[in-house]
C-alpha cells in the first residue's frame, strides 16, 4: 500500500532530530522506501493549492537511512518524476551565502528565510547502486543542503531560532506573511 501525507512525521517528533544510517546494500525493501518516499510527497502535494512538495528524506517517512528523493522538475507541479539519492554527500559548498525562503513538510505551515550556499556538488548512488554526481546552483543548491540537514538530524528552522524576522507562514491566497516572533519562541511544536 503506497504511503500518504500522513505518513509524514513532523515536528516535534523526535525522530527528526536523529542522524541516519548509511544504506549498506541496495536492497528490494531499499527501493520501496523510495517509491514510498516519492509517494507519500506527491499525496502531500495534491493536497496543498499554493506549494509543491520537491524532495523528501527516508527520515521524513520515520526511515532513518540517508535517502533522499528529488523532484526532477521542482518548478513544474504537474512533472511527478523524482531522482533517488542513496548515501548523498555534499562533497563541496560554493559561492556565497544568500537567503531565501525553505519551508519542510516536517514543519506544517512554517516558511523561513534561511541562508544557504549557491552551489553544491552532491555525491550519491542511484537504485542499481551505481555512483554518480550531480552539480546543483540555485534553488536545487538549497534543496540539496536541506535535504542532507535532514540526514544529520536538523531542520531549517535550525538555522535561523535567534533571527527575529526570518519566520513566516503561508496564506490563504498563497502569500507569505511575517509570523511575530514571540509567537514562533512560545510555539513548543518548534523548539521541543
Amino acid at each position: 500500500m503506497a504511503l500518504t501525507k500522513d505518513d509524514i512525521i513532523s515536528l516535534p517528533n523526535p525522530h527528526l532530530r536523529q542522524r541516519s544510517k548509511k544504506v549498506g546494500y541496495i536492497t528490494e525493501d531499499i527501493r520501496h522506501i523510495a517509491e514510498d518516499m516519492i509517494s507519500a510527497t506527491l499525496n502531500w502535494d495534491a493536497s496543498r493549492n499554493h506549494e509543491v512538495g520537491v524532495a523528501l528524506a527516508a527520515i521524513q517517512i520515520d526511515q532513518p537511512l540517508r535517502i533522499i528523493v528529488v523532484r526532477n522538475d521542482y518548478e513544474n507541479k504537474k512533472d511527478q518524476t523524482f531522482t533517488v539519492f542513496i548515501n548523498p554527500e555534499i562533497t563541496k559548498k560554493e559561492g556565497e551565502l544568500k537567503e531565501d525562503f525553505e519551508g519542510c513538510l516536517s514543519v506544517p505551515d512554517i516558511y523561513g528565510k534561511v541562508k544557504r550556499y549557491q552551489k553544491v556538488r552532491v555525491k550519491a548512488l542511484d537504485l542499481e547502486g551505481k555512483p554518480f554526481r550531480v552539480t546543483a546552483e540555485g534553488f536545487l543548491a538549497r534543496i540539496f543542503q536541506h535535504e542532507v540537514d535532514h540526514l544529520n538530524g536538523s531542520v531549517f528552522i535550525d538555522h535561523i531560532k535567534d533571527d527575529e524576522d526570518a519566520f513566516f507562514r503561508l496564506n490563504e491566497d498563497g502569500k507569505l506573511k511575517a509570523i511575530d516572533y514571540e509567537e514562533v519562541k512560545q510555539d513548543p511544536v518548534l523548539w521541543e
